[in-house]
């Protein structure tokens, strides 16, 4: 399909002549990580495979174990294309397409705690442990009047942080989140969601023909079961599939 795309548009998508994918392994709904040493499994490579075939151009892997720390290479100008959650702070820097997968944010407490609905959190004293720029940092950040966040660089690290130092709360990703609490019966989760977390395909702002042609292709990969079919395969069947646009 790459001879039915402009040069331009390929040339501005991949301006080395390879694609640079950034893949968050921080995130495991959407990218796990090859334990042969291969290609990142998931939804994200698989979406990024896919766009190099039609652009006809190598991938290179840009791999993060934080969406903050693929925020932050954008300065650096490390990557062509990125997945990410979308977030006005984000927005300012990158252009992005609409979602392809919708996930949660939840709340680990202890399992003794006297905390037990979503709201309960924003309380005086109330330390909430989160991974440092993650789309539900930013969130909560504009969002909690009275709790307090702690940050780690990764969520792994900052559930870590929530067991050692004994705090109050942990924010996440449900899936991950729900996997932590069943490995560590001293804690729940809150029932109920705190945000819906936008999933979305992204790249650096004012590729305008880049972003449009993104769009279209998000679109198709959800219209077609291509998303809900690499969800399924790397074992996040339990992952919302955006609906269209």
């Amino acid at each position: 399909m790459a001879d039915r795309l402009s040069p331009d548009l390929v040339r501005e998508l991949a301006p080395a002549g390879r694609l640079r994918a950034a893949i968050n392994f921080g995130n495991s709904v959407l990218a796990q990580p090859d334990p042969a040493g291969g290609p990142p499994r998931g939804v994200s490579g698989d979406l990024a495979r896919e766009l190099g075939r039609r652009l006809g151009v190598g991938i290179d892997y840009v791999t993060f174990d934080a969406a903050g720390k693929v925020f932050e290479a954008v300065k650096e100008n490390l990557w062509d294309i990125a997945f990410l959650a979308v977030d006005p702070v984000r927005a300012a820097a990158i252009a992005f397409t609409a979602p392809y997968v919708v996930i949660e944010g939840v709340y680990l407490v202890p399992k003794d705690s006297g905390l037990r609905t979503v709201e309960d959190i924003d309380r005086d004293g109330v330390r909430v442990a989160v991974a440092k720029d993650s789309a539900y940092d930013l969130y909560l950040s504009r969002t909690l009047k009275r709790a307090t966040l702690i940050r780690e660089a990764s969520g792994p690290e900052a559930l870590d942080l929530f067991m050692r130092d004994g705090l109050e709360a942990a924010g996440g990703v449900r899936q991950p989140i729900n996997d932590f609490a069943q490995a560590h019966p001293n804690t729940r989760v809150i029932p109920g969601r705190f945000m819906a977390i936008e999933q979305a395909m992204g790249t650096i702002k004012g590729r305008e023909a880049g972003i449009a042609y993104l769009r279209s292709f998000i679109e198709e990969m959800k219209a077609s079961g291509f998303v809900a079919r690499a969800l399924e395969t790397s074992g996040q069947g339990d992952a919302t599939v955006a609906p269209l646009a």
